[in-house]
C-alpha cells in the first residue's frame, strides 16, 4: 500500500513539529515536506505531495490565498485546512478556495487521522456541527443571486455586500481570510465595474439593489 505523502504548513514551530511527530506514528502516512510560511510552501510543496495540512493564518499571509495559489499550480493536491477557531467565514472561504477538509487545532489524534485519510481519498471532511453551519452560511450567500450586478465576480459581489453592510477593509479581510491588499484590489475593481467614484457611491448602489 502506497503511503499518503503529507506536507505540514504552519508558522508555529511547536504545533508544526508536534503534528509531524504525531503523523510519524500513523501507519501509511509519511511527512515529506514542511513549511513555516506561504512563500516557503510554494517551494516545498510539489506534485509528490498528496495532502497539505495548511494553517489558515500564516505569518506572511492567508492560508486560504496560499491554498488557492497552490491548487492553481497543483490541482491534484488535496488541502486540509487547520485553524484555531471554528469560524463560519473562514470555513466557507477555505472551501471556496478548494480545501477538502477543515480541522480545528484542538482535534484529537484520532480525528486528525480520520480527517487526513478522508481528504487523501477525495472526501470532504467537516465535523457535523461545522458542516451544518457551513451549509446555512453558503445558502445565505447564494441569496445574493446571480442577477445582482452580474458584471461582478462572486468574490467581488461578496465584498460589495460586506462594504454595503458598513464593514471596513480590515474587517472584510478578517471575515473572508484575505489580505487587506487583496480586499483593496477587489474594491477598486468593483468601483471601476460599477462606474462609481468612491465607496460611498458603491454603498448607495449596493443598498438600492438589496445588498448590505
Amino acid at each position: 500500500m502506497t503511503a499518503i505523502r503529507v506536507a505540514v504548513v504552519d508558522d508555529h514551530p511547536v504545533f508544526r513539529l508536534g503534528m509531524i511527530a504525531l503523523l510519524s506514528t500513523l501507519d501509511g502516512i509519511e511527512v515529506v515536506a514542511e513549511a513555516s510560511s506561504a512563500a516557503e510552501a510554494t517551494t516545498v510543496v510539489t506534485g509528490d505531495v498528496d495532502v497539505v495540512m495548511m494553517d489558515i493564518e500564516l505569518g506572511d499571509g492567508s492560508g486560504v490565498e496560499a491554498t488557492r495559489d497552490l491548487l492553481a499550480r497543483l490541482p491534484a493536491v488535496r488541502v486540509l485546512m487547520v485553524t484555531m477557531h471554528e469560524d463560519d467565514d473562514a470555513l466557507v472561504a477555505s472551501v471556496r478556495a478548494g480545501a477538502r477538509g477543515y480541522l480545528v487545532k484542538g482535534a484529537g489524534p484520532d480525528e486528525v487521522e480520520r480527517a487526513l485519510r478522508a481528504v487523501a481519498h477525495g472526501d470532504l471532511f467537516l465535523g457535523a456541527a461545522v458542516a451544518e453551519r457551513a451549509m446555512g452560511f453558503m445558502a445565505a450567500s447564494r441569496g445574493l443571486g446571480p442577477t445582482v450586478f452580474p458584471e461582478l465576480t462572486d468574490r467581488e459581489r461578496e465584498i460589495l455586500d460586506l462594504v454595503a453592510a458598513g464593514h471596513d477593509t480590515a474587517t472584510i479581510s478578517r471575515r473572508l481570510v484575505l489580505s487587506p491588499k487583496t480586499v483593496r484590489n477587489h474594491t477598486s475593481n468593483i468601483l471601476t465595474k460599477l462606474g462609481v467614484p468612491d465607496r460611498a457611491a458603491a454603498i448607495v448602489r449596493a443598498r438600492d439593489a438589496g445588498l448590505g
